[in-house]
């Protein structure tokens, strides 16, 4: 019998997961738009009712995914939602929460898009794939990768033109990589452009490193 794996606070983890068949379950800006919505929603340690509801009464208000909210189950230090899977990297701030979490996101919009797209049955390849970070170089990486990953799949040119990660606000705003993001060793905005956009070429070379980022 396999041993469950435990998730514990202050860890940090890059999780991704992918659609049935590639299908691009990310290739409308509303599913998009709902699929980020969702991860606010459950990152909450106070919920009481379902993100479906939640809309359907309008009790529910989108503040920005990275920002610190009350009740955070978890930090979310980026993300990026690519038109067939989505990449988080987050710190735990509570102990063994991070698979509820996943599959109150997962099956939430699993129900929204059937509903919406009129079918049946799994949308997602597996549970989901986490690998824990245990350096700041590591960190440093994961976040590269992650935010350069639409330009790897040669999206965008760069990937401040791809508005479905947390890469924007990484270089536009001062505070975020100076105040919010204390995890991440660069601090300077320009310095972190930098580090990102001259690895652009490499990483569309190298494409996959399997065991550390998942892909």
């Amino acid at each position: 019998m396999l041993k469950r794996r435990l998730f514990k606070k202050g860890q940090i983890y890059h999780i991704c997961n992918k659609s049935i068949a590639n299908y691009k379950i990310f290739g409308r800006t509303s599913t998009v738009i709902r699929f980020i919505h969702t991860l606010d929603f459950y990152n909450n340690s106070n919920l009481s009712k379902r993100f479906s509801n939640a809309k359907r009464e309008n009790k529910y208000t989108f503040n920005k995914l990275i920002l610190p909210k009350p009740n955070r189950l978890l930090k979310i230090i980026a993300f990026c939602v690519m038109p067939d899977h989505y990449h988080l990297l987050i710190k735990l701030l509570k102990n063994d929460i991070l698979s509820k979490y996943i599959n109150n996101l997962q099956n939430s919009f699993t129900r929204y898009f059937n509903i919406k797209m009129k079918r049946k049955g799994p949308l997602w390849q597996s549970r989901f794939r986490s690998v824990e970070v245990k350096t700041d170089e590591q960190l440093l990486h994961v976040s590269r990768y992650i935010h350069l990953n639409p330009t790897t799949a040669n999206l965008v040119n760069k990937p401040e033109d791809w508005e479905y990660s947390s890469y924007t606000d990484y270089v536009n705003n001062d505070k975020i990589l100076g105040e919010v993001m204390n995890e991440i060793t660069i601090k300077d905005p320009k310095k972190y452009k930098q580090f990102c956009e001259n690895n652009i070429e490499y990483q569309k070379k190298l494409k996959k490193i399997r065991k550390l980022l998942l892909e």
